[in-house]
């Protein structure tokens, strides 16, 4: 694992790599599905490098440079065979903040200092302030206006505490 230091905590398709077989990145998800699990796209698949849970990343802390953080957007009912459940993943609507926070301060927690954490949310279910409040981090930059997919990018980066920048952590 030595030349993997980018870490994609949900993979999913991969949809937005341009390099689905990165050789520096380490996909993971907590699901596997075979080419074809989606009738109206056959040659989708679902296939980390590992299967694990964002919420609980077996790595040791600072393990990468970058990590790249798309959880799933929606909420409802897991299980549920619709095609976007199916191949992006669902919360639960009564465990979706701790699920969220969890994962995310699992991805700060892999992150070596200086390194970057660039997170995705598309507000299908979820306006993007309310989930960054849960974060409890300031991105430093993003994408934060409305376009026509309703996706947010932000970047945010893990700065010491010691260097006055308190990692931007609301109070």
């Amino acid at each position: 694992m030595d030349n993997k230091f980018i870490l994609d905590a949900c993979c999913g398709p991969r949809c937005f790599w341009f390099n689905k077989q990165h050789p520096n990145t380490l996909y993971v998800d907590k699901r596997k599905e075979e080419k074809g699990f989606l009738a109206f796209r056959p040659n989708r698949e679902i296939n980390p490098d590992k299967i694990m849970d964002h919420r609980n990343l077996e790595f040791e802390d600072k393990s990468f440079k970058l990590v790249v953080f798309d959880p799933p957007h929606l909420l409802g009912k897991q299980g549920n065979k619709d095609s976007t459940n199916a191949s992006y993943g669902v919360y639960s609507r009564d465990t979706w903040k701790v699920d969220l926070k969890k994962g995310f301060d699992e991805c700060w927690r892999v992150l070596e200092d200086y390194g970057v954490l660039i997170f995705k949310w598309s507000e299908v279910s979820l306006k993007h302030k309310e989930v960054l409040e849960v974060l409890e981090r300031e991105p430093l930059f993003g994408h934060p206006v409305r376009n026509k997919n309703n996706t947010h990018w932000f970047c945010f980066m893990k700065i010491p505490d010691d260097t006055n920048s308190a990692n931007c952590v609301k109070k």
